[in-house]
Order: structure tokens, then sequence, then C-alpha cells
């Protein structure tokens, strides 16, 4: 196929009602890795609010086992993308998030946040590291497929843009984002299972490639110390050369599955979704 084949299949598609379609040609075929790199680091963005990353160093389930909570989070959120909403599996999924999330006190403004993480970075992430950019069709399909899963999930007062979208992001970490000791633990516990994705590269090389990536915002949140100028300068570049040669390469034909991401490792003989995710006691903790 040509190269720019899913571009074109996504320009021919509506993304007020086909949205799911381009959402998935994106995630699948066109920016598989990109895709769930920013996905990562999205969530792993959200942490640098205290609210947040308090809330999930108290739970523990990062500090026990990162590896299920990793694999149980991206396996629940990757059902609808791939099933379509309303498919048993993707109401099952989305079951379960509402019922691990509505088990905690946790404000709708956190979670209109996480939501406009989910949208935002990627976006930028494609646009700074990908082959090309997202197209105006794929952003909007983007904005769309996530006021779906935010309505889904209860969220109130859904950003109706991108753009929106980008502006909620923004302010929200300028106004929120600053050190909290549990956060940290969560962050420095999500960095160390991440370096288990090349464990043939040197941990500490890893750890300052990773934060060559970060804004100076996020890293201040967390802690971190900047890394030394060649890291931060050859990480992003390094990523942004890998985008260049992708350039070259033809349309990928078979969609990645998710038993194709070789780091999601808990379940090698299959799972069950309604048994995915957390089962806290009482409604709500606080």
């Amino acid at each position: 196929m040509r190269r720019d084949h899913w571009r074109r299949y996504t320009d021919r598609l509506d993304p007020e009602t086909e949205y799911r379609d381009i959402y998935a040609k994106i995630v699948q075929h066109e920016f598989p890795w990109d895709m769930l790199m920013a996905l990562s680091f999205a969530l792993f963005r959200t942490y640098a609010v205290p609210g947040i990353g308090r809330l999930l160093d108290e739970t523990g389930a990062f500090a026990q086992d990162t590896q299920k909570r990793y694999d149980d989070t991206t396996l629940l959120l990757a059902v609808p993308g791939e099933k379509g909403f309303e498919h048993p599996e993707a109401r099952a999924a989305i079951r379960r998030i509402n019922q691990m999330h509505r088990s905690y006190d946790i404000p709708d403004h956190e979670m209109r946040y996480v939501l406009s993480t989910f949208v935002v970075v990627p976006v930028r992430w494609i646009a700074r590291f990908g082959k090309r950019p997202l197209t105006d069709n794929e952003v909007r399909a983007t904005v769309r497929y996530y006021q779906v899963l935010g309505r889904h999930m209860g969220i109130s007062e859904i950003p109706a843009t991108y753009e929106e979208f980008a502006q909620l992001m923004d302010a929200y970490e300028t106004e929120h984002f600053a050190f909290d000791a549990g956060a940290r633990r969560v962050a420095d516990a999500t960095l160390g299972f991440m370096l288990t994705f090349y464990p043939w590269v040197p941990g500490r090389l890893m750890h300052a490639f990773a934060r060559s990536l970060m804004d100076d915002p996020l890293l201040r949140a967390f802690g971190y110390d900047r890394p030394v100028p060649a890291i931060r300068l050859l990480g992003p570049l390094s990523l942004r050369l890998r985008g260049r040669l992708l350039r070259l390469a033809p349309a990928r034909v078979r969609p990645q599955q998710l038993e194709d991401i070789r780091w999601i490792r808990s379940y090698p003989g299959g799972y069950d979704i309604e048994r995915l995710g957390t089962f806290p006691g009482g409604c709500p903790v606080r």
C-alpha cells in the first residue's frame, strides 16, 4: 500500500460519525508505538497533580504491582477503541473503570483534566515526534472519541473542541502542578517500570532519556533534575529522527493488537475484563 494510504483513508471519513474508525486507524495502523508512548506519558503527567498522585500512592496499587496496574489500565482503555462503545466487552471495560473511580471521592475537575491529557498529549507528541502531524480530521475524531468516552464515564462540562481541551490542560497544570511525596513515589515506580520496556539499555541512561522528554513544569513537580544538556538534546532528537525515517516506510497492513505489545505481561493465558483493575472496599473511600 502507498505510504499515505491511511491518511487518505481517514480523510474520506466523517469525524463526527466515524470517529471510532478514524481513531482505531491512528492507534492500530498509523501511529501504534507513538500512541502507546504518548498515552503512557499522558497518564504519567497526571501524577504531578497532588490530588491524583497522592490518591494513587495511598491505594498502594503502583507500589505493590506496577506491571499489573499498567496492564489493566492499558487493556481497559483499549477495548472501546478496538471494538466500539456498544460492544459488550467495551461496555464491561467502561463499567469496570467507573466502578474503580466511583469507589473514591474524586472531584470532577480531576477527571476532566485526565481526559484532556488523553486528547492533547498524543496530538502534541505526534506533531513533535511522529512521521507526520495528525490531520484536522484525525484531531477532530480524537476529540469526538474522548468526548463520548467521557460521557460514558459521567464526566461533566467536557470541552467541545481540541483548542478547549488544550486550554483546559495547560491552565489546569499551571494552577495545580506541585510537588507531593506520594506523587513522587508513584512517578518513581512508573518510571522504574518503563525502564523495563528496553532492558538492554542501561537504567540510568533510560531514566535520563525519559526526563529529556519532560518539560520543566513536570520536572519541577516531581523534583527531578534536568538531564545533562547532551541527553536533553539527543533524547528528543532521536525520536524526531525515528519519525523522519518512518516517512519512508510503507503503510502498516496488519493492525497492532494488544497481544502484540510485549511489555503487557500480566496475563499470558488471557484475562477476564470483569476481573481487571482494583476492587477497593467502601463507597466512596475519601
